[in-house]
């Protein structure tokens, strides 16, 4: 291919530096001495003149050699040293000669100047002045090719801007091709093995079409990845393009949208050609969801809707599909609830993965990867870290690891210990700390009474969380102390006394700041939150009500699986009544077993605080050793 040269405005200037110098050198006259007129007329007079040039605005001329250039003394004896002298005399009068022979001076009007030539019979001319070529160049070329500099850049200003509306409908998909590798592949994607095995089953389908379809079956068209957000959707996608060896189209739902009508429609057409150029190979879409959208719901009456207008232009794309083309669409969201019907049936997204949160077995594997470069101690057991983290994505385990190691490193440490990935957790879970807060002694006594009590409540009451660690360090925004409770193994269901036991354990910081102080303060603000939601689930979403028994008010059309807010049914004012009557009876009803664990185990109380106030952190050895394990429910 020929190389398309571009010239920029550098260019220009030195073609125009080049055009000056070879005006200055080649049409310049020959150098000569500017003298005034007076010296022009004394040369005149004394007889030195040879010949003029005149012209009308200058005139040139050259110089007879002086009279005592022309003497030459031959009859004086010389010595050696007056030989020399001559000689040296001689050398300067050449170079003289040299320098001042020719001359130019401003023609002043003079009437007399012809004739005094003609008396002194000097060799005189005339000469037409002509200027054409600087004339030329200066009045013609130089403002021209100005003319065309700015217009040829103006020009191609405008042909860019011209071309970025033409490509407005170009797609933006990023390709990996099939002779790309990807670093990334099935290997290195843990804690989701129903996930990749259904995407493998895909890739194996690409690889391998006649295999399956040998007994009359058909390709899927369309997979959907569904999954909170972290659970590793889009790193599954990226390990089918290090995997699949076919072209991988890659791009985000975001990116058919612009702010010019039918851009995004446009955008799809020319992605699916490419697409069927190209086939076979995946069409990844990421975040589905912003153009995937319902359209009942977000309808623009009497208007145009782009987004809607590019869904309808995917639906068509994806319909259009010949039965051979052998080109899979995958697609990654975390609100599947909010996508179109039309989009979700067979012979479009046949099939829909769930991506969850791992098990146990599948954080400890997902430790494993994200620690694979991270020099580890002896101590650090990924079971034990696994069974710390419940609840916690892929993302959550890969950002503990990384603290984990700047936590280590921060601390000039060769290895990265269990106590530091402890630390990350802990971070992660309740916030930086922040030890150069300066609490006043009073408040400082409150928090450790009012953590004192979470944890005592927690550990003497049945189905409660297992208490790891009390701290009154400040961590995060707000929070003066925490304590960390976590179950001992992963849960799925949870029943009544086990909500009633969490809800226990959350007011006993509240119950234990009444006993010891008679008064109540701020610090069980975000505790009553969570009682209150906790209390409200029970009653209005698990039935678990003793007047509304076995009734749910969760409106169907929004399950609340990935973790979206539950939406509830319109009720009237009396099951609103009953439903917030029976939430505080459940609340005080707690609130009453949590001080009463206290008032009963007030020296606990008293010398778990005690242990709070000196050391600020107690773990959980020390906490059996304040408590006992003898006396643990």
């Amino acid at each position: 291919m020929k190389r398309q040269e571009k010239y920029t405005i550098w260019h220009y200037l030195a073609l125009f530096s080049l055009l000056l110098l070879l005006q200055s050198t080649l049409f310049s006259s020959r150098a000569t001495k500017e003298i005034s007129y007076k010296e022009f007329r004394d040369y005149l007079a004394a007889g030195r003149m040879e010949s003029v040039v005149l012209s009308t605005n200058s005139i040139v001329g050259k110089l007879k050699d002086s009279p005592k250039e022309q003497k030459t003394d031959l009859t004086q004896p010389s010595t050696q040293s007056d030989s020399k002298t001559n000689r040296m005399k001689d050398k300067s009068q050449k170079i003289e000669k040299k320098v001042v022979r020719y001359f130019r001076v401003v023609r002043l009007e003079d009437k007399k100047l012809i004739e005094d030539l003609q008396a002194a019979k000097v060799d005189y001319r005339g000469r037409i002045e002509s200027n054409f070529l600087s004339n030329f160049f200066f009045n013609w070329v130089l403002p021209i090719g100005f003319m065309i500099l700015i217009w040829t850049f103006i020009f191609r200003r405008f042909s860019a801007t011209q071309n970025q509306f033409l490509n407005l409908g170009k797609n933006k998909a990023k390709i990996q091709a099939e002779n790309l590798k990807s670093q990334i592949t099935f290997k290195e994607v843990a804690g989701i093995d129903e996930a990749v095995e259904e995407v493998q089953e895909i890739v194996d389908f690409l690889k391998n079409p006649d295999k399956y379809t040998r007994l009359g079956g058909k390709l899927p068209k369309g997979i959907l990845l569904v999954g909170p957000p972290g659970t590793g959707k889009t790193l599954l996608a990226k390990a089918v393009a290090g995997e699949a060896e076919v072209p991988f189209f890659n791009i985000s739902g975001s990116d058919f949208i612009e702010m010019f009508v039918g851009v995004g429609a446009a955008r799809v057409r020319d992605l699916f050609k490419e697409a069927k150029q190209k086939s076979p190979c995946i069409i990844f879409i990421d975040e589905i969801d912003a153009i995937g959208k319902s359209r009942s719901r977000h309808s623009v009456s009497g208007g145009y809707d782009e987004r809607e207008n590019t869904l309808n232009q995917l639906l068509v794309e994806m319909d259009g599909f010949q039965s051979g083309s052998n080109v899979i669409i995958m697609g990654a969201t975390n609100r599947p609830d909010l996508l179109d019907k039309a989009l979700l049936r067979p012979g479009r997204f046949d099939r829909q993965v769930l991506v969850d949160k791992p098990d146990l077995n599948g954080r400890i594997d997902i430790f494993k990867v994200h620690c694979h470069n991270i020099v580890l101690a002896d101590d650090v057991d990924f079971h034990n870290l696994a069974a710390q983290t419940p609840g916690f994505a892929g993302a959550d385990i890969a950002n503990v690891a990384n603290e984990a190691a700047l936590l280590a490193s921060r601390k000039n440490k060769d290895q990265v210990s269990k106590q530091d990935f402890e630390n990350a957790i802990e971070r992660v879970v309740a916030g930086l700390e922040k030890k150069s807060k300066l609490i006043n002694a009073k408040e400082r006594k409150i928090v450790a009474y009012h953590e004192s009590g979470h944890a005592i409540v927690g550990y003497f009451t049945p189905g409660a969380d297992e208490v790891q660690k009390v701290s009154i360090v400040p961590r995060g925004f707000g929070a003066l102390g925490y304590t960390l409770q976590m179950p001992l193994e992963d849960r799925y269901l949870m029943g009544k006394e086990e909500l009633l036991g969490k809800i226990k354990g959350l007011l006993g910081g509240r119950a234990a700041e009444e006993i010891i102080f008679s008064d109540i303060s701020t610090g069980a603000s975000n505790d009553l939150e969570r009682v209150a939601q906790i209390a409200r689930n029970m009653i209005t979403v698990y039935g678990m009500s003793q007047n509304l028994p076995n009734f749910s008010l969760v409106n169907k059309g929004t399950p609340g699986f990935l973790g979206q807010d539950n939406l509830m049914y319109k009720c009237s004012e009396k099951i609103e009544q009953i439903v917030d009557e029976e939430v505080l009876e459940m609340i005080q009803h707690c609130y009453e077993d949590a001080k009463n664990i206290l008032i009963e185990k007030k020296p606990l109380l008293e010398e778990m605080a005690n242990a709070l106030l000196q050391k600020e952190v107690l773990e959980k050895n020390e906490i059996e050793e304040i408590l006992g394990k003898e006396n643990k429910s």
